[in-house]
């Protein structure tokens, strides 16, 4: 499975990255491609390639604000949360995006 997306909250700082190392940190237990960008105080960090986007399964937005550049993600699945659920729940979300994609199928 191989996930991509934005991770994003109201400051844009602490956060922001929380959300970004526990999703990265999941997806690798899982044994999964993720790759998150940041859009944080400090601008975006870690961006996306088209590549990254076209090779995707799945788009993840974990954010709490409005994030820029959503519409590279057109064609692709699209899975909003608080960017609280990426922090507290990662593996439960990885495991129901993996749920839905593949009853689709």
């Amino acid at each position: 499975m191989k996930i991509v997306g934005i991770t994003s909250c109201t400051c844009g700082i602490a956060h922001t990255y929380m959300a970004r190392e526990k999703l990265l940190k999941t997806g690798k237990k899982l044994g999964w491609s993720v790759k998150i960008e940041t859009q944080g105080s400090g601008g975006i960090e870690f961006a996306l390639t088209d590549q990254d986007i076209q090779e995707a399964d799945c788009v993840l937005l974990a954010t709490d604000v409005a994030v820029s550049g959503t519409e590279r993600f057109k064609g692709k699945p699209v899975v909003k949360v608080p960017v609280s659920t990426a922090i507290k729940s990662p593996e439960h979300l990885l495991k129901k995006i993996e749920e839905k994609l593949s009853a689709k199928k």
